[in-house]
């Protein structure tokens, strides 16, 4: 499976490559976020949630590990992992039974196996007044959804 890499040069590149995201992405879709803090994985997943019709407050999963969002093809479910030690402690958020749409997770590490397998893992890193974005898919659906990404945002 192939990677895509690319530099989101500022909030307005980072919210166009979340509108091209959204416009690709199967229906379900995982993605596991990765990166520091201050890396910009929040910023995407709120653009992303906004491109797919989000109206009102897009809330950061800080402090609650979930937030969720209706969408007409579905639930999507935003989690932020950072505060959790491990993924016995996602128990109580009773996603086990959980049929989302999108699930986008931030610090997916700290899962361990609890989660679903990615069908896309996306690192932001901080490069410049940037962000390096790269991507790596994790299923065949994974790739199809890689391959359609690229015919539409290109290469950098």
């Amino acid at each position: 499976m192939s990677a895509f890499s690319m530099h989101l040069a500022d909030a307005d590149a980072t919210a166009g490559f979340a509108e091209a995201l959204a416009a690709t992405a199967p229906v379900p879709a995982a993605v596991h976020l990765h990166g520091d803090l201050g890396a910009g994985k929040s910023t995407l997943a709120r653009a992303w949630l906004r491109a797919l019709g989000v109206q009102g407050a897009i809330r950061s999963p800080t402090y609650t590990l979930v937030e969720r969002y209706p969408l007409a093809t579905g639930e999507a479910l935003h989690l932020d992992l950072y505060r959790i030690g491990d993924g016995a402690e996602l128990e109580f958020l009773g996603l086990d039974d959980v049929d989302a749409a999108l699930w986008l997770i931030e610090w997916p590490e700290r899962a361990g196996d609890a989660l679903p397998i990615p069908d896309l893992r996306v690192a932001l890193s901080i490069e410049g007044e940037g962000r390096r974005c790269e991507l790596r898919p994790g299923t065949e659906a994974g790739q199809a959804w890689l391959d359609r990404l690229q015919s539409v945002a290109g290469h950098s």
